[in-house]
């Protein structure tokens, strides 16, 4: 059986570089090459010593070395350009960048359907925070009030992240209406985080954190916390590699690792 070639955009960032050790441990897989915009050089030098081979154009890359999936972990601006370049010549995009408005969704859905080919779009990939938002909507219909607080390392650039994002309206829908918001003094709202449907999410930047998100909700006399860590970067590395093995039996596009665990 041949291998899936896997293309990396956003090679040099975290979690490209934790994506291409990551590949080099699947037996199914091979690195096609890395992609990113901040390359200098002609070449990426691997864990095993060897390397591959890299650049800043990714339609160069996509001619050359001839991928059967674009993997990117990059910024939501670059998205359109790099959806096009990689669906138009038929060929798989697995993405975790986040930011992506539901106009870009639509876009690259669009791309897929007009060029043949797939697409799967996550705001996270691992396991537990997926199992996380899923008790969540669980715990959205037994509570009215409901708050998040989110926590990432000091350069994530998006903030309320996707996956706070993704998990407040998971939950409002899970209701199929708005939680109730506490009154408050006008001076008092800025401190309050960004409202959706009246769950306020709370982003916190700072260093020594990869991935944090806590889950309260309240009722009469108690309190309910659903809570995720990301103790480091290889806890996305299973949701990414089953979405690499999963985008080629699929059509269109699949927003949501959810959809392939069955949640």
């Amino acid at each position: 059986m041949s291998k899936i070639r896997v293309l990396v955009h956003g090679a040099l960032g975290k979690m490209g570089q934790t994506v291409i050790a990551a590949l080099g441990q699947e037996p199914d897989m091979e690195l096609a090459g890395a992609v990113d915009i901040s390359a200098t050089t002609n070449s990426f030098s691997l864990p095993n010593g060897d390397s591959t081979p890299l650049s800043s154009d990714i339609a160069a890359m996509l001619n050359t070395q001839h991928p059967d999936v674009v993997v990117d972990f990059s910024t939501a601006k670059a998205m359109r350009q790099l959806a096009q370049a990689v669906l138009s010549r038929g060929v798989k995009l697995v993405s975790g960048t986040t930011g992506l408005s539901e106009d870009d969704l639509r876009y690259v859905d669009a791309l897929t359907k007009e060029h043949g080919t797939s697409a799967i779009i996550a705001s996270n990939f691992a396991t537990g925070a997926l199992v996380m938002i899923h008790l969540a909507k669980i715990a959205a219909k037994y509570f009215d009030y409901a708050e998040i607080i989110e926590e990432h390392h000091q350069f994530k650039l998006d903030a309320p992240s996707g996956t706070a994002l993704t998990t407040a309206k998971a939950m409002i829908q899970a209701r199929d209406k708005a939680f109730t918001t506490p009154e408050q003094k006008e001076a008092l709202k800025e401190s309050r985080g960004q409202k959706l449907e009246g769950i306020s999410i709370h982003s916190v930047r700072i260093p020594g954190i990869v991935a944090r998100q806590e889950i309260l909700l309240g009722g009469m006399g108690q309190t309910l916390s659903i809570k995720h860590d990301a103790i480091n970067r290889d806890c996305y590395m299973p949701g990414v590699m089953l979405s690499i093995r999963e985008v080629g039996k699929r059509s269109g596009l699949t927003v949501g690792l959810e959809k392939l665990l069955g949640l």
